[in-house]
Formats: C-alpha cells, structure tokens, sequence
C-alpha cells in the first residue's frame, strides 16, 4: 500500500514562512529516501490575513483541517495584531476545535549545542513533558466586573475534567512506557499542597491510572521544586506530566535549558485525529526577510510529525542529520550567529540526511 500523507501547511508569520520552507526541504528529501509520498496544502493564516480581510481561521479553513495527515505550523504572531487576537482565535481555536488535548514537548540537548548548565551533556539533557492542552485556566471561563475602575474585580477559573486529566495521564504513562529509557518514571508536577480540589483531581488521576501501568516508576514534584530540579538535575527526569498553565511555563524553561528556542520543538496532538506541529519559538519578526533565523527547531518538529505519522525511519533519520549539523557545522543556535544562513542550514540537514544510513 502506498504511504501518501496530505499536510496542511501554515507558514503563518514573521519568520514562519523561512523556516517552514526548510523544513518542507527536508521532508521532501526524507520522502525520497524512504519511500512515501506528501501533498501539501498551504494555507494563508495569519497576521498579514487578518489585517486586510479580519479574518482569522474561517470555518471552511477548519472543516479541511479536520481531514490532513497532520497540520505543520510555522508561527502565529503579528506586531500590529492585539496580542490575544490571532492566539486565541486560531492557535487555541485549532487545538480545542480539533480536540488536540496533549502538547508534547521533548527536552533533549544536541550534541555540540550549548546548555547554559555548566557540565551537562546530552545523556543529562533528556526528557518529555506532557502538558494538558485544552482545560485549564486557558479555556477563557471568566469575566470582569466593574472594570477600568478602582473597584475592579477579575478572575479566570482553572477548568479540570476527570475526562480531560485522566486522558492526559494516561498518554503520558504510554509515552513513558514506550520511551527508550531505563528509568521508566513518570513524574506529576502539581501544587497539591495549595489547589486542594483542582491538583487533588490530578492526584487521584494519576493513583488510579498509574496501578494499570506497574512497569512505570511513579513520581510527585510540586512544579516550584520541579523548576528547581530541571535546572539541578535534568537528568533526574524521564517523563512529566502536568497541567496546561504549569506545563507552558516549565515547557520554555526546558526549552532554555536544552540550548534556546532555536532547537525547541512542540506537538499538539490528537492520538485518534488530526495533530500540529511547530517550532515553539514564536514569530521572531526582527528577524524575518534576513535568512539569519534559525531553522531547526521546525525541522525538528517535522521529525515529531514524521514519528506521529509512523514513519519512525524517517523520524530517525531527519533527526539524527540534526544531530550531525549541531555538532559539526553550527557555531551557534542564536539568530544570526550560526555561521550560515536560514537557508544554508536547512541544505546541510539535507545534506547530512542524504548520508546516514537508513534504518533497517
């Protein structure tokens, strides 16, 4: 049977559209070497859409997202668009519409990368958190009451399901189960000791849940101590799972820690649909038009794509060029300080990928 994938592309804004180019570069030669076939369909969303038309993610837009392999995602984000506008109307409305309730984020320092923990290597660096993606505090349940005065009062209310956390544990004790680590622990991060009915729902979640996997190694850290011990010892980590909030912070201090924004990849995923992947770095737009982003992080998504579609030999192999690139070619992941251009990087991973070995 043929392998054909349909990938919806949005390059989105700012540097979106240069490293989203590479990427699609790399999968193009992926495909070749090992044999399956991508359609690509672009999609114009984004800032530059939304200020000449208003438009945001139309509902045609969504229906045709509900029926592609996989969504690659550049960025979202505009200088002249209200912050809010374009996160919430299309980053948020995908992952909510399409039910994308897990956002997986690898933690993993490259060889050659530099981390600013002074003596941890890649065999320290190495970790997953799975973060709750659609409840929580971001679900938008709340309101002012008479705002703009000194009487103000505001709230946000923190949305738990059982449905919606225990779902969440459990792929996070498969992801665990499943990963190529000794260890096999799986650590919760919640604040037990303080949200008394929210994080008690987690607690009980991850008991119960957790008795039908007893070959993972189960672990608490209220996420204030988790901070403390990701910058200590990363290597104490295996798997985290936590809420959405507390995981959208701990996700960019992970981020920092295995090298910058220019390595960090995420995925919002849907295990029985549609799922979207995307270098977490933002927009950047000071540095759009001038080739000197880095691409890296998008073509490391693309690997997550690749693994998600199960193509692992192909996953294996774009990765492991990356692997090369960082410890061979690249002086630096910062913008403008990698000794090459956008574009350049993007033709030395394809240029490494061409040369490793494909997996037997």
């Amino acid at each position: 049977m043929e392998r054909h994938y349909k990938i919806a592309v949005i390059p989105g804004d700012g540097t979106g559209p240069e490293v989203i180019r590479e990427g699609i570069k790399v999968l193009q030669a992926v495909a070749q070497r090992t044999g399956f076939s991508v359609e690509l369909i672009h999609y114009n969303i984004g800032g530059e859409r939304y200020l000449k038309s208003k438009e945001t993610l139309p509902d045609s837009v969504l229906k045709e997202l509900r029926n592609v392999s996989a969504i690659y995602l550049g960025a979202i984000g505009h200088p002249d668009v209200k912050p809010g506008i374009l996160e919430k109307e299309i980053l948020l409305r995908i992952r909510f519409e399409l039910d994308q309730y897990i956002n997986l984020r690898p933690v993993k320092l490259y060889p050659g990368v530099w981390t600013p923990l002074r003596d941890k290597k890649p065999e320290d660096i190495d970790f997953v958190v799975v973060r709750e993606n659609t409840e929580g505090l971001y679900v938008g349940v709340g309101g002012n009451f008479k705002k703009g005065t000194p009487d103000e009062v505001a709230f946000q209310v923190d949305v738990n399901t059982r449905k919606g956390v225990e779902r969440c544990i459990r792929y996070a004790f498969e992801v665990t189960r499943t990963r190529d680590n000794p260890k096999k622990k799986l650590t919760l991060s919640a604040k037990t000791n303080v949200l008394t009915y929210a994080h008690d729902l987690w607690m009980r979640a991850f008991e119960e849940v957790g008795r039908e996997y007893p070959d993972v190694n189960r672990d608490y850290a209220h996420v204030d101590a988790l901070t403390m011990w990701m910058v200590k010892s990363p290597e104490f980590f295996d798997v985290i799972v936590t809420n959405n909030m507390f995981g959208d912070i701990v996700t960019d201090l992970g981020a920092m820690i295995q090298g910058g924004l220019g390595i960090a990849a995420g995925g919002n995923i849907n295990p029985s649909g549609v799922s979207m992947f995307e270098p977490i770095g933002g927009s950047a737009p000071k540095y759009a038009g001038k080739n000197v982003i880095n691409p890296l992080a998008a073509i490391v998504a693309l690997s997550m794509m690749l693994e998600h579609l199960k193509e692992p030999g192909a996953a294996t192999l774009v990765e492991e060029a990356v692997k090369q690139v960082t410890a061979t070619k690249l002086k630096s992941l910062a913008a403008g300080k990698m000794g090459y251009g956008t574009t350049e990087v993007g033709d030395l991973v394809v240029d490494a990928l061409n040369q490793v070995a494909v997996p037997g």
